[in-house]
């Protein structure tokens, strides 16, 4: 009823406490191709598809290493998670020089927060269009979180955004207690394709559209993209 007259900008409220710009960019994530994530007591991995515009060019990056024990998987707008991603990259090394320790995966989720937070509260700027699964491992364990254009940071033991994603939502919900207790990143990884096989419609993975990144203990930040994905098929 109001829409069409509160969605102009971001900062003012509909009648109902809505903000409709923020609503569109939330949408905007679920355009993008299914990313999952999941974590155990030891590790963390990222499992991507990576799309191509057409059969004569290259797949898109999906997932961005930000420090040697972190890094990130997105889904919606690829310029607004580069723009996050070197955010990130610079508020660790930021860290590693300053204070001599890695930037721990709570404090990152925390700076986005307030990052993407003052885009929905003043003029000239938009929220950012892409949700982020971040993967981390510090002090305190290995980390899953789920960032929202809309300010939010949640961490979890699995989710899955983008198009299609509640396929693999729903399989990491019945699976949940056997990959929670998982000892090698092998069993885990495992666990994360499955996961995205469950959100496919007309796709079949290949080692061209898939991509896999895992951290944890005495792990670093790993990525595995072409030929070193096909053990995993």
């Amino acid at each position: 009823m109001f829409r069409n007259n509160y969605d102009g900008d971001t900062v003012t409220f509909s009648p109902t406490g809505r903000l409709f710009q923020v609503e569109y960019a939330l949408e905007a994530i679920k355009q993008g191709s299914v990313t999952v994530g999941l974590r155990s007591k030891n590790h963390a991995v990222l499992v991507a598809l990576k799309r191509n515009a057409d059969e004569l060019s290259s797949y898109q990056k999906k997932i961005i290493k930000c420090d040697t024990h972190m890094g990130l998987s997105l889904a919606g707008l690829a310029p607004d998670a580069r723009v996050l991603s070197n955010y990130l990259r610079q508020q660790c090394n930021y860290s590693q020089l300053v204070y001599n320790r890695k930037l721990s995966v709570e404090k990152a989720g925390h700076l986005l927060s307030d990052k993407a937070q003052r885009n929905t509260q003043s003029y000239g700027g938009r929220p950012y269009g892409v949700g982020l699964l971040i993967i981390g491992y510090d002090n305190s364990g290995a980390h899953l979180l789920e960032f929202q254009p809309s300010g939010n940071t949640l961490e979890l033991y699995g989710t899955a955004i983008g198009a299609r994603s509640q396929g693999s939502k729903t399989y990491l919900e019945r699976v949940l207690d056997e990959f929670v207790d998982v000892q090698t990143s092998e069993e885990l990884i495992k666990f994360g394709v499955e996961a995205l096989r469950q959100s496919l419609k007309d796709e079949t993975l290949t080692t061209d559209n898939l991509s896999i990144a895992i951290v944890g203990k005495d792990l670093p930040f790993t990525l595995y993209d072409g030929e070193n994905v096909s053990s995993f098929l």
